[in-house]
């Protein structure tokens, strides 16, 4: 039986994974002109962007912006659903809006009112992000299983945008065939979710349909380049037909497992 070599530890993550992680904890321990760490504030909202530099996700945490984006992007989400709907081999960008006038709230000591108006201007914060996803998005929707609550739109505060994929990665898993693979293959999963439950949220289901409109657009921009021709324009998908108001939530059937 061949030896195992020792130099080459079984348990170390692939290259580009480590690479992934490593660009992602020095875009967290980054510090703003203030000194202070974009990661670090308690409160604040996040995005998430594809290859396409496309918004996928948005979301917002008081639990500190490292810890929640982390639990996103490297697998260490609770619940299974959270885990299928965003693929981290997706990820090449993040955006973080870091709420600091709210750190020194705590649930133990500060106000009802104080903890209240914060978590008002949080939705409003995530809202206005969502929106301007939808916005910039080429379908006018993103992945996210649940729509944040609807908010007053505001003007958004200071943020800041990483890149958490090399060049090199974003060549490498940028080809149209690497991501169509795993495209099809989130969707794959996400509709096993759906037949294995039977129940799940009205929210899910949109969400499979978005990503079925994203690897269908993608398919026929790989057919496109294959023939000579340019890739189909994104507006011959009519999202709101497909799936209805992407602004609000719909009355939720089947209540989702951890919202977000």
């Amino acid at each position: 039986m061949a030896k195992r070599s020792k130099s080459v530890p079984l348990s170390q993550p692939a290259p580009q994974v480590q690479d992934f992680r490593s660009l992602l904890a020095q875009a967290l321990d980054q510090k703003d002109s203030l000194g202070r760490k974009w990661g670090g504030a308690r409160w604040g909202c996040y995005a998430f962007y594809d290859y396409d530099r496309e918004p996928i996700y948005v979301g917002q945490t008081n639990e500190r912006l490292s810890t929640r984006v982390r639990r996103h992007l490297t697998n260490q989400r609770s619940d299974a659903v959270a885990m299928r709907i965003l693929d981290v081999f997706e990820v090449a960008e993040m955006e973080l809006w870091p709420l600091w006038e709210y750190e020194g709230l705590s649930q133990k000591t500060s106000a009802k009112s104080e903890l209240e108006a914060a978590k008002a201007r949080l939705n409003s914060v995530e809202y206005s992000a969502y929106l301007r996803a939808i916005n910039r998005s080429r379908f006018h929707a993103i992945l996210n299983e649940q729509i944040p609550p609807v908010s007053p739109v505001i003007e958004l505060p200071p943020s800041q945008r990483f890149a958490l994929i090399s060049e090199e990665t974003r060549k490498e898993r940028g080809h149209l065939d690497i991501r169509l693979a795993r495209r099809t293959e989130t969707l794959a999963r996400l509709s096993a979710v759906a037949h294995e439950r039977g129940e799940v949220s009205i929210g899910l289901r949109r969400v499979m349909v978005v990503q079925a409109v994203r690897v269908a657009h993608l398919a026929a921009a790989r057919l496109a380049a294959v023939e000579g021709r340019g890739a189909p324009p994104a507006s011959l998908i009519d999202i709101s037909a497909l799936v209805g108001t992407v602004l609000q939530e719909h009355q939720e059937e089947f209540p989702d497992e951890e919202a977000d």
